[in-house]
């Protein structure tokens, strides 16, 4: 195991003595295959379509949750990368998905991994802020639910990491708790696209104890993604 990545397990509270299996490596070139002029006109035709799509999310109303917002909270990083990562909502202030202690621990997970932030693609299953730290009802979820399919069809990932139970349902469309989603290959509905579910980083924060099965989760992707790769 590189000496960064023992350094990120630490800041996630693992023990390196706990970690048995033998390390696995990874593509660092999480941007896909192409090179050159062929990879930047595929970016930025990506950008373009996504900086389209979050002007109609900001112009949309479907949900009630508009009218509370401060603005929408639609994604961030590289839309060219293999990895999308798909939280539940965000603190529309900053206007970013995963800031604050959520956000740091999420940095030290896909650093253990060997992921930048920056060279994966992080979306929220809402794109409006939830008042009062209430839980989502199923009419929020169902009035973005098409912008996070657009934004998969546009991105084209190669692997999904659902964090939290409201990421894992809506994206699976199974009513099941996360300990029994956990450790097991999923598919995005109408594609081959992995889907691998684990904890949400705020979830771990308040159950540190749990930091080691979500560890073993980033395994399992990190398994699944090297295997389609």
């Amino acid at each position: 195991m590189r000496s960064y990545q023992q350094q990120y397990l630490k800041e996630m509270g693992i023990d390196i003595w706990l970690v048995k299996d033998s390390p696995i490596t990874i593509n660092e070139n999480v941007v896909g295959k192409s090179n050159g002029k062929e990879s930047y006109i595929k970016e930025i035709n990506k950008s373009i379509a996504l900086d389209i799509l979050a002007k109609q999310v900001a112009d949309g109303q479907q949900s009630s949750l508009y009218k509370s917002r401060t603005q929408i909270v639609f994604s961030m990083g590289n839309p060219n990368a293999d990895w999308l990562v798909v939280g539940e909502a965000s603190d529309d202030q900053q206007g970013e998905a995963f800031i604050g202690c959520d956000g740091r621990l999420l940095n030290s997970m896909l650093l253990a991994m060997g992921l930048p932030r920056d060279q994966v693609f992080i979306s929220n299953i809402l794109k409006c802020n939830l008042q009062n730290n209430r839980e989502p009802n199923p009419r929020d979820v169902l009035a973005c639910q098409s912008y996070l399919r657009q934004q998969i069809d546009l991105i084209k990932p190669r692997i999904v990491l659902a964090m939290g139970s409201i990421a894992a349902q809506s994206i699976l469309k199974l009513e099941m708790t996360i300990s029994k989603m956990r450790s097991n290959r999923y598919q995005y509905p109408g594609s081959e696209i992995p889907v691998i579910v684990t904890y949400h980083p705020a979830y771990l924060l308040r159950m540190p104890g749990e930091k080691r099965k979500a560890w073993g989760d980033l395994k399992f992707a990190m398994q699944t993604y090297k295997a389609i790769i």
